[in-house]
């Protein structure tokens, strides 16, 4: 295989949605990408799942995702690439265990809070958001202080499917998560998997134009700043990101620049599969492309 070259492919925010699968596999299956990474957001959700009369589809990640990638192995043998995931805020943390013994038979590479080894590079994921109006808190977290944009609740206020402790509700951030994560095993030459987007950025744009909650107009830009620090600071090679479906249409890209990084996007609002495609030896040259 050339290893002047490394064909990756990027998704995120898929929901659950099986035709946007589908077309990922296909397209995984003709074009041989040396790596996929998956950005979170990628059951059906997360708060259903937990109500057992809207269960439609309690075993997707079984019956379906895993299925799918396992038949894709068996099909392409050492052509299959690897692929690294993380879940994202509207999935299940109850899903996780099954993750990570899906993950221990080969067909993925569960990557939060955690580093693995790519070719010459390094990938690491990080599942948590700062905190939002959404009720399911399992994969939220304070950023950088306890502090809350109005119109979001804290981290113990809403549901978790899986217990988790005092401390970690009430005054674990982000930021501390990430600088520990790091420590003593950081290289420039990684490839970092958000599920949420940095602040202030062309990837974290909401649709809050104009609404206010008791007259105190809400922040459009509802990234992490913790994730804008971090990348200020340590400067990976490239920092892949979802969550906020609306931004590329807000702002017209899927794309931005931290410094040295590249920043990355593949969450979309429309019914297409968007699939970012880029190769870490030349970020610039990276395509979204709408399938």
């Amino acid at each position: 295989m050339d290893q002047t070259s490394c064909n990756c492919f990027f998704v995120s925010d898929l929901h659950g949605n099986r035709r946007s699968y589908r077309v990922l596999f296909d397209t995984i299956e003709k074009e041989i990408p040396r790596a996929v990474f998956l950005g979170g957001d990628l059951l059906p959700s997360a708060l259903h799942q937990m109500a057992p009369a809207d269960a439609i589809d309690e075993h997707f990640l079984s019956d379906f995702l895993a299925r799918g990638f396992s038949t894709l192995s068996r099909r392409m043998g050492d052509r299959y690439p690897r692929v690294f995931m993380i879940l994202g805020n509207d999935d299940g943390r109850f899903e996780e265990a099954a993750m990570l013994d899906l993950a221990s038979q080969g067909i993925w590479e569960y990557v939060h809070n955690r580093c693995a080894e790519f070719d010459s590079f390094k990938v690491w994921g990080y599942s948590y958001i700062p905190p939002s109006p959404f009720q399911l808190k399992d994969w939220e977290r304070y950023d950088v202080s306890r502090y809350v944009d109005p119109g979001s609740t804290h981290p113990h206020e809403g549901t978790l499917s899986i217990p988790r402790s005092r401390h970690d509700l009430y005054f674990r951030t982000i930021q501390e998560d990430l600088e520990e994560l790091v420590r003593d095993r950081w290289s420039r030459r990684s490839i970092f998997l958000f599920h949420a987007p940095p602040y202030q950025t062309l990837l974290d744009r909401a649709a809050l134009d104009g609404k206010m909650i008791d007259h105190v107009p809400l922040d459009v830009h509802i990234g992490s700043i913790a994730i804008r620090r971090f990348i200020e600071k340590f400067q990976p090679r490239i920092t892949l990101h979802g969550h906020v479906h609306e931004s590329s249409a807000i702002t017209g890209s899927w794309k931005d620049q931290i410094g040295e990084t590249r920043l990355f996007s593949a969450a979309y609002q429309g019914e297409e599969l968007s699939l970012v495609q880029f190769d870490p030896l030349t970020p610039g040259q990276a395509v979204r492309r709408l399938l």
